[in-house]
């Protein structure tokens, strides 16, 4: 196993910038001097993103352990207080809608309002959408923008190409800005549809900002139980790459419009 070196080029004299602390791989980057096992403790490292074995100098972190971790908890900061790029929702050609919330903060403070969209977004999906699609994709900005970013270019299209050989697929996107889970069954008791599939970037952590879910329900609606929703999750590069995540989620879309049901009913009926 290839160690990292745990040396960080300093600035130079014409001031040019250090390299991205955060762009190290900390799972392969060995901080313990002279350890007993040092094959062993890569190993463990390699299974697991976490901060194993960080060395001390007297009672504090060494350094680089200290600005790792603050850059990583700004990049999740960063993650919440962003917004998607308006240039993406262009690009994808996503129908651009928001919630009932005006700001982050309020989107922060009040989850509540982020369930539902504004009237001015409900009259431009029963304009854009037709009724009674069989799938609905929606996508969410929710608690890490960053992680729309990073995914969604490949996982749609690994999801249409699934869906494709089942003799499936899915029509317009739409976008949601201020986004919570609950806003899907909002958008499928409008649209009437048979299955919604929201891509929502989740709450970020110091492992990654960049970690987005798939929640999928059979004819969602407003109030139901969440047992009802089926959820693939982890999905960046580091977890599960967006590309295997599309298939995945194109297979669980078509068993439940054969089965009918999602969530723990439909593992229920996978079973028998």
């Amino acid at each position: 196993m290839k160690e990292i070196s745990s040396n960080i080029k300093q600035s130079n004299d014409d001031g040019s910038s250090l390299d991205d602390i955060s762009k190290i791989d900390i799972r392969r980057q060995l901080l313990v001097p002279h350890p007993h096992n040092r094959q062993g403790y890569l190993k463990m490292k390699s299974f697991t993103p976490a901060r194993l074995g960080l060395w001390r100098c007297g009672p504090r972190y060494m350094t680089q352990s200290v600005l790792r971790f603050r850059a990583d908890h700004a990049a999740a900061q960063d993650a919440v207080f962003s917004c998607v790029d308006h240039k993406l929702i262009e690009e994808m050609n996503f129908i651009d809608t928001k919630t009932l919330c005006h700001s982050k903060d309020e989107y922060l403070t009040r989850p509540d309002l982020g369930r539902k969209l504004s009237e001015k977004s409900v009259e431009k999906i029963k304009k854009c959408i037709d009724q009674y699609p069989k799938i609905q994709i929606v996508v969410g900005d929710g608690l890490s923008s960053a992680a729309i970013d990073a995914n969604i270019r490949e996982i749609l299209p690994s999801i249409r190409q699934g869906l494709n050989f089942y003799q499936l697929n899915y029509e317009k996107v739409i976008f949601v800005k201020y986004c919570r889970v609950g806003v899907m069954d909002h958008i499928g008791e409008m649209t009437n549809a048979d299955v919604v599939c929201m891509l929502i970037g989740e709450r970020p952590g110091l492992a990654t900002a960049h970690s987005m879910s798939a929640y999928i329900a059979y004819r969602p609606t407003i109030g139901m139980p969440e047992a009802r929703r089926t959820v693939v999750s982890n999905i960046h590069s580091e977890g599960i790459p967006a590309v295997e995540a599309g298939a995945s989620i194109a297979e669980l879309l078509h068993k439940m419009l054969v089965f009918k049901k999602s969530g723990l009913d439909l593992k229920e009926d996978e079973k028998l």
